[in-house]
């Protein structure tokens, strides 16, 4: 039997509704401040969905268009006025940035309470110890779809292939957690394990975020198991209408004859990270108030 879908675009969609119906309530608006440096076309469009997606969600939303030529000294000029800003609830500096410009500082220089990509230390440190102030996108994204479509992690074994700081590592902690929707049993694989098919055939959720086509394949899944896919790749296709489409780190097709859940590429995981980022925004805008109605 062909494995369920799981529909990132229906969960996503649910929780920026949820989001737009709290955020009617919250007064000023949240007010989200992106920064976009050079001409990536691929980060542009991620900023213009992130742009439309505050402006549905009752949001005010800026964005900073820079150019390539920006230099670290100017850009952290302007995170450390956005910082000072009282108006401003959250701030994101979309990655990659141009060659030449440290990434990591610019991380480190965005104020804690306005971190919403959940990148900075403070925040990072927070949940690792269990005291999130925000989630990061992708990895609370993929635990929304586990949630909502009635997989619940608690006693289940997740293996996690992929240790990056966006998505592996913070992935692991939020499933380790003793709180509803977490509380699983997590093994971390990477390119480092000598055989990663011995994990994951014994993972009851299988979260995959390699960076490469068809890492996982059909014989290294275990029966009825959730597979969630985070991986996208572009490759090229002629018989497809710009001559190239988006694959996962899956092989998708064997792959759902096998498991019992699977998210699909695209329409996946990638539609939460934005829902993700409002919510977090929806957050910080309350903190915030909170702080000022102290």
């Amino acid at each position: 039997m062909a494995a369920q879908i799981i529909d990132g675009k229906a969960i996503a969609e649910a929780i920026r509704r949820e989001v737009r119906e709290e955020a009617a309530r919250v007064e000023p608006p949240p007010h989200l401040h992106a920064v976009l440096v050079g001409g990536d076309p691929a980060s542009a469009l991620y900023v213009r969905n992130k742009e439309r997606a505050c402006a549905e969600a009752g949001f005010r939303s800026v964005v900073h268009r820079l150019s390539d030529k920006t230099t670290q000294a100017e850009l952290m000029a302007l995170v450390a006025r956005l910082n000072e800003d009282p108006d401003v609830d959250g701030i994101l500096v979309q990655s990659p940035l141009p060659k030449g410009l440290d990434e990591n500082a610019v991380i480190r220089a965005i104020s804690p309470t306005k971190d919403v990509d959940c990148f900075h230390p403070e925040n990072v440190g927070l949940l690792v110890i269990g005291t999130p102030r925000f989630l990061p996108g992708t990895p609370a994204g993929v635990q929304q779809l586990l949630i909502r479509s009635g997989i619940d992690p608690a006693g289940k074994h997740a293996v996690v292939v992929g240790r990056s700081n966006i998505v592996g590592k913070p992935m692991v902690n939020i499933l380790l957690q003793k709180r509803s929707g977490a509380n699983a049993t997590v093994t971390v694989c990477h390119t480092g394990t000598p055989d990663i098919a011995c994990h994951t055939r014994q993972a009851d959720i299988l979260i995959v975020a390699a960076g490469r086509p068809k890492t996982i394949t059909a014989d290294m899944v275990k029966p009825g198991a959730a597979v969630v896919d985070v991986g996208m790749n572009r490759i090229e296709d002629p018989s497809a209408p710009r001559g190239y489409r988006f694959v996962g780190d899956v092989d998708y097709g064997p792959v759902s004859e096998v498991a019992g859940w699977i998210t699909p590429v695209p329409g996946g995981v990638g539609p939460m990270t934005i829902a993700i980022l409002l919510k977090n925004t929806l957050t910080a805008a309350r903190l915030r108030r909170e702080r000022a109605g102290a």
